[in-house]
Formats: C-alpha cells, sequence, structure tokens
C-alpha cells in the first residue's frame, strides 16, 4: 500500500517522537522510508562577507546530514530501505514540494501538540503540511515531558 513513507525531522526529541510509527509503516509494507531535514536558510542580517555565510550554510548542512545519518543508523537492518535528504527553503514548503515531486505514499511526522493562541502565532508546519499536501499524512501528537497531554 505505501511504497514510500515521508518522515520529516527538525532535529528534536519531539519530532523523532514519530519515528516507531514510520518504522512500522515501512517495515509491514516494506516502503521505503525516506528521512527529510530541512534546513531553514540563514538570515545574513549581520552582513557576513558572503563567505563567511556560505561557510556557514556549508557546516549547517553537514550537521543535518550527520544527524540523518543517526537516526537512519538507528533503524537499520529492519529490511526496508532508508534515504536521508537534506533540503533548504521553509519547511512546510519543503516538504510538501518534495513529497509531492518525489511521488511519496505518506508523510509521518510529529505536531507538537500546540493548541490556540501558541499555534496561531507560532504556526505549524505539521498543520500546514496536512493542509496542502495531496497525500495521506499521520500525524503523532507528540508533548515533551513537561507539558500535560491535553
Amino acid at each position: 500500500m505505501y511504497k514510500s513513507i515521508l518522515l520529516p525531522l527538525d532535529g528534536s526529541p519531539l519530532a523523532e517522537k514519530a519515528l516507531p510509527h514510520a518504522v512500522a509503516l515501512a517495515e509491514k509494507f516494506q516502503s521505503n522510508l525516506i528521512l527529510l531535514k530541512v534546513i531553514v536558510p540563514l538570515d545574513n542580517n549581520l552582513n557576513l562577507p558572503p563567505g563567511a555565510v556560505k561557510r556557514a550554510e556549508a557546516a549547517t548542512r553537514e550537521l543535518a546530514n550527520e544527524y540523518l545519518d543517526r537516526v537512519a543508523v538507528r533503524v537499520q537492518g529492519k529490511g526496508f530501505p532508508i534515504t536521508s535528504v537534506t533540503v533548504v527553503g521553509r519547511p512546510h514548503e519543503k516538504i510538501v514540494h518534495f513529497a509531492e515531486k518525489e511521488l511519496v505514499d505518506v508523510v509521518v511526522m510529529c505536531t507538537r501538540g500546540q493548541s490556540g493562541i501558541s499555534r496561531w502565532l507560532m504556526g505549524s508546519v505539521a498543520d500546514r503540511v496536512a493542509r496542502s499536501v495531496k497525500v495521506p499524512v499521520l500525524l503523532i501528537r507528540a508533548v515533551n515531558g513537561s507539558q500535560d497531554n491535553e
């Protein structure tokens, strides 16, 4: 049913709470699990030299790739292929674009569990993805240990 599963990760432990769900689907359907990290472009408000910005962007990409490699190692050997991809841009736009371009069958991601004013003020990447992408989205509500389950 699902040949390709997209798991967007932002590097936080909270976002990784979707990992077991994506892995379970990938195991069940022998799907390709795609780990996606979107890097937000650096804002050069400090008017740094272009070389410094490029070095910072390269370092950020390298850290993102290393992070995805660490996540991939945790789920290797489960009998399904894993792909890691890093892209630069606005997270919700890049996730939707990637899902459509790569013809993924389902997106699995965490929602921060925000509601009310904080969600309105800060926005929700998961909410924007769910409203924009043309494939099913499995949203995992994750809260950190200091928040109550509502």
